[in-house]
């Protein structure tokens, strides 16, 4: 397989600058995801390692070996579509066997090529149906299978499992992570789905505007965001964030929420440690994800009393908008926790999964409690 190096990519169409200064090295064997928006760049980042998109500036290596001159049959890269591109007049064996026919291959290898493939993806009891008589997820198969029969250094899939339904996307998931350990292969897949994202990725690199926010774990870019974009592109539901003031209260800080008065108790010594990191006296923010905000049915110590509003009761647990102060934060709880909008519960944060951001900016001031 193949080590994948960008170094410095960019990328115009015309005025519009798609890629910036991008440098991402993808290791050999690694499972790569490119996550962000429609119109972040990282579609045309996977089309310009497979050769199908020209960069303006900097360098693409494979094994070391620059290829940007390079056409695409000469990268030794497979590239699966988000729609299936199979040849409908050709039956399943046919559209996995082209790739190899076009490069003359005998006729006991391909046979004995396509059936590996079919036997590692289930679907040899479908190598003489053509694809009108096949549901998505076959023909998703079939066009993996037609990219993995030749062996290529990198498999670079572009939102292969978009189109189809919730079920099978998650059967599709578990598949394609399966193939990718059974054939050790260096793989680049393009989604806009966070979920889909934190369950294949080895690293996952977030994308927004054409520049690479971070790079990491899907438990890196989950624990540890490094701005206020990936820490609410990243998490479903969406990380709580809000701006907040502090103030010393004696031997703890009050953190403040949003216009009003209620506030949160934190660490005596979270004022010093925001100063040092805070560059100038810019607006402060504060993240939390759901799971964060700690609930309780009565008064305890640390906890304040907010109003439950919606409810959405999700099977194993429940999510509830709470009315804290002029804002709304959201919390993970188990499954009937609170009765009915309107009650009044108990809550604080946890300062250990409480993050701190630099409003202007963006960026993490990575302070972090408990870690």
């Amino acid at each position: 397989m193949a080590e994948i190096a960008l170094q410095d990519v960019e990328k115009f169409f015309g005025e519009n600058h798609v890629i910036r200064k991008l440098n991402l090295t993808i290791a050999h064997k690694e499972f790569v995801v490119l996550l962000g928006p429609s119109g972040c760049g990282k579609t045309t980042t996977l089309r310009a390692i497979a050769g199908l998109e020209d960069i303006s500036r900097g360098d693409i290596r494979i094994d070391g070996k620059v290829v940007q001159a390079l056409p695409p049959a000469d990268r030794d890269i497979a590239f699966v579509f988000q729609l299936f591109a199979l040849y409908p007049h050709l039956t399943a064996y046919d559209n996995i066997a082209f790739p190899l026919r076009a490069t003359r291959a005998s006729r006991s290898e391909v046979d004995t090529k396509v059936h590996e493939v079919a036997r590692a993806l289930q679907i040899e009891h479908l190598l003489g149906s053509r694809p009108s008589a096949l549901s998505g997820g076959d023909m998703q198969r079939i066009a993996i299978g037609r990219a993995l029969v030749r062996r290529p250094k990198a498999m670079l899939m572009d939102e292969p499992i978009g189109a189809l339904d919730a079920k099978l996307r998650e059967d599709m998931r578990t598949e394609l992570k399966r193939l990718h350990i059974e054939n050790d292969s260096t793989t680049v897949y393009v989604t806009h789905d966070q979920v889909e994202a934190m369950a294949l990725a080895d690293r996952i690199a977030v994308m927004n505007d054409g520049v690479l926010q971070q790079v990491g774990t899907p438990t890196d870019v989950y624990a540890h965001p490094a701005n206020l974009f990936v820490a609410q592109f990243i998490g479903s539901p969406v990380m709580n964030i809000f701006p907040t003031r502090l103030r010393s209260d004696g031997d703890s800080t009050a953190l403040l929420v949003g216009e009003g008065e209620a506030s949160f108790s934190f660490p005596a010594d979270l004022q010093r440690r925001i100063a040092e990191a805070r560059p100038g006296a810019s607006e402060l923010s504060v993240g939390i994800r759901p799971e964060g905000v700690l609930t309780a049915q009565t008064a305890q110590p640390g906890y304040i009393p907010v109003e439950a509003h919606i409810i959405e009761p999700l099977g194993a647990y429940d999510i509830v908008d709470l009315k804290v102060g002029s804002e709304m934060i959201r919390a993970r709880t188990h499954s009937g926790f609170v009765a009915r909008a309107g009650d009044t519960i108990w809550a604080r944060l946890d300062p250990a999964q409480t993050h701190f951001f630099d409003t202007a900016s963006g960026a993490s001031l990575n302070i972090r409690f408990g870690d």
